[in-house]
């Protein structure tokens, strides 16, 4: 990967970003306001997941970043530069869900294809490796699975070698080996460098994969930080502890009166406490009320996915991928 700017330059940087469409037909509005005042700074080498309910944003935002639709409002950045300045110059690759393969060719004859578009690019059979497409190279494009089509997208986004690979949904339609491998590729890119933003509707890949996790929710970010900072700022922590005989009958009125709490839940002789500040109740579990086998859990992304957004209908895991601009547009 080349580098022209200077390792202090952001990979993006949006401002004031925002971006409107035309409401339906019908609609009370008139227009639909799909990004909403982002400001979001990435440096170079970061993995980032782009997270949030159907029509949150997030693919139109990710399009803004790869020029193909121009802001309302606000700037974008990358690399200094204009976006479409920065994909002509092959410092940007995406891997997106649909178009740009031709059925009758095969893998190899596809990538060769695109390869001869480019000025200069990485070899066609070290990219088809990286890919994890080696054994099917010979194949058909119309012969391979939605997965093995996706891995194809992947290939072609490496040819430039960009410094920057936006990823919408890149694993859908893979099997689970396919996604670890994909993640173990990115993850030694990123470490050389690359940086890597995706949006996913998979929580766990989100997860397991990203440094950094942006959460987007009405076209605004609601949160932005590790998993770990996203979880504690939605639900807090809940803090257990099995409490004698004596001491059950006043412990909700005494974890109630406890600042920071949120819930007590009795459940037998254990009593079960959400709260945010999990040192103070672990303290009075054990202190005063004179608990033991305490025990103290983060919320799940799950749970810190809706409390921060509000929305208990998707429920994000192993479901098929949405494009929300649908929704938006």
């Amino acid at each position: 990967m080349t580098t022209s700017t200077t390792a202090t330059t952001p990979a993006i940087e949006l401002r004031g970003l925002a971006k409107t469409f035309p409401a339906v037909r019908g609609s009370h509005d008139s227009e639909v306001r799909a990004v909403d005042a982002v400001d979001l700074r990435i440096q170079p080498g970061e993995i980032v997941a782009f997270l949030g309910p159907n029509g949150a944003g997030k693919t139109t935002t990710l399009d803004l970043v790869l020029g193909l639709t121009e802001p309302t409002s606000g700037t974008v950045e990358v690399f200094g530069r204009r976006p479409r300045e920065a994909v002509v110059s092959g410092a940007v690759s995406a891997v997106l869900q649909t178009g740009g393969l031709l059925r009758d060719l095969t893998v190899r004859e596809t990538v060769r294809m695109i390869a001869s578009t480019y000025a200069a690019h990485s070899p066609v059979d070290v990219v088809i490796d990286r890919a994890g497409l080696t054994a099917l190279a010979d194949r058909r494009v119309s012969k391979c699975s939605g997965g093995e089509q996706q891995r194809l997208r992947f290939a072609l986004a490496l040819l430039p070698d960009p410094r920057l690979l936006v990823l919408d949904e890149p694993t859908a339609g893979m099997d689970v080996t396919a996604r670890r491998d994909f993640w173990d590729t990115m993850h030694a890119d990123a470490s050389a460098g690359r940086t890597v933003v995706f949006a996913t509707h998979y929580l766990e890949e989100a997860d397991a994969f990203a440094d950094r996790i942006v959460l987007i929710a009405g076209g605004r970010i609601v949160a932005d930080g590790t998993t770990a900072e996203i979880r504690s700022r939605a639900g807090g922590r809940t803090v257990s502890a099995t409490l004698p005989d004596h001491a059950l009958a006043r412990a909700t009125a005494v974890l109630r009166s406890t600042e920071g709490v949120r819930t007590v839940d009795e459940r037998g002789a254990r009593v079960v406490v959400t709260a945010s500040d999990s040192d103070a109740v672990a303290r009075l579990l054990l202190g005063e009320l004179g608990g033991r086998d305490l025990e103290i859990v983060t919320a799940g992304l799950e749970q810190a996915f809706m409390a921060l957004t509000g929305d208990d209908r998707d429920r994000l895991g192993d479901q098929p991928a949405h494009h929300d601009e649908e929704l938006v547009r």
